[in-house]
Parts: structure tokens; sequence; C-alpha cells
């Protein structure tokens, strides 16, 4: 099932996200459905914050990416880079910082160049509660730290220099009033 996606405003999307259990209900059908949106609204990322839910969980594709001359050289890699994190805690951030031209699908119509190192070490457990302790780099650390960020209650525009968030004010202000033209489900502050 496709799930509106919560917008730039809403408050979940401000929180710090609780840790769950395999208890958890209803979990494999979550996880499907947020597969689901991700794919619907053409998105390589979604967390739990953005469909209202204040738990510690994210899901990446970053499939579509392989089919991209600009990943040519880690296209194998990317192909069946579909993952799930649950619990996740980012151990290290190693390398180099790189900018690139960030978006997201709570913010639409903003694309913003962001910094983030290149290399993580993150621990998770999967969608079988199976525990990981993995290191990424390239645009699959990028977009682990862009949806675990969201876990941690911070949105890619926080990242930003002062002049930039004063350029953004205004498209951020009509994003919270739902004056967005998107192709997918949102649900809008109030």
């Amino acid at each position: 099932m496709i799930l509106p996606i919560r917008a730039f405003g809403d408050a979940v999307l401000r929180k710090t996200c609780h840790e769950i259990d395999k208890d958890y209900p209803n979990l494999q059908e979550l996880i499907g459905n947020m597969f689901e949106t991700m794919s619907g609204a053409n998105g390589i990322g979604l967390a739990a914050p953005q469909i209202g839910l204040d738990i510690r969980l994210f899901c990446v594709d970053v499939s579509p990416l392989a089919e991209d001359e600009d990943y040519a050289d880690i296209a194998e890699e990317l192909k069946d880079f579909r993952k799930v994190f649950i619990n996740a805690k980012i151990l290290e951030e190693t390398g180099e910082e790189w900018k690139f031209n960030e978006g997201c699908l709570s913010i639409p119509e903003v694309r913003e160049d962001v910094k983030r190192k290149e290399t993580i070490l993150i621990e998770y457990f999967d969608e079988n509660f199976v525990k990981h302790t993995k290191t990424f780099s390239d645009i699959r650390a990028r977009v682990i730290q862009h949806e675990y960020d969201h876990i941690q209650g911070i949105l890619f525009t926080d990242h930003l220099s002062a002049l930039k968030k004063k350029l953004v004010k205004g498209k951020l202000t009509k994003i919270m009033n739902g004056e967005v033209n998107v192709s997918y489900k949102m649900r809008f502050p109030k």
C-alpha cells in the first residue's frame, strides 16, 4: 500500500526516533509498504518518520542508479543494493567530505549541495532482525547518511549554510502550505 509522505513542517520529521524490537506490529507489511511508497515516488530512500512513524527504521534501494552513467564504475554493486535498516547506529564516518546535490521526498522541489564523509561504519538489524556491522562508501553511504539523519530528526536542509537556508526559506514555506506539485501522495502540516 502506498502511504502519504509527510511534508516539511510536520513535527514527526523533527523527532529523535525510538528503537523497535522484532515483535513490532505488522513489521513486514510496513517494510513492504515503505518500499512501495518509495518506489511510487521515484525515491531511493525512505525513513519511517516520512510516513508518520517515530521509529528507527529506514529503507534504501539504490538499484535505479545502476543505470545512471555517473555510477557506471559501481553499477554492479548498486543494482542489487536494496536494504532495510532497523535501530541503526552510525559508529564512524571517515574519509574526505564531498558535496552532492541532495533532495528529499518530504521536501519536494528543493535540491542543494550537502557535504558528507565518503565512508561510514554502521550497525543495524535487517528485516529479519539479523544484526550487521558493515562499511559502506560512495553513493550508498550518502543515501544511508541522509536516511539516518531522518531517524535522528535531522533534514538535509539543516546541513546548509545560513545563506543557503535563507535562500530556500520561501520554498520551504510553500511546502508547509501544500503549495507544491508532486506526483505522489503527501500529507501537509495543519
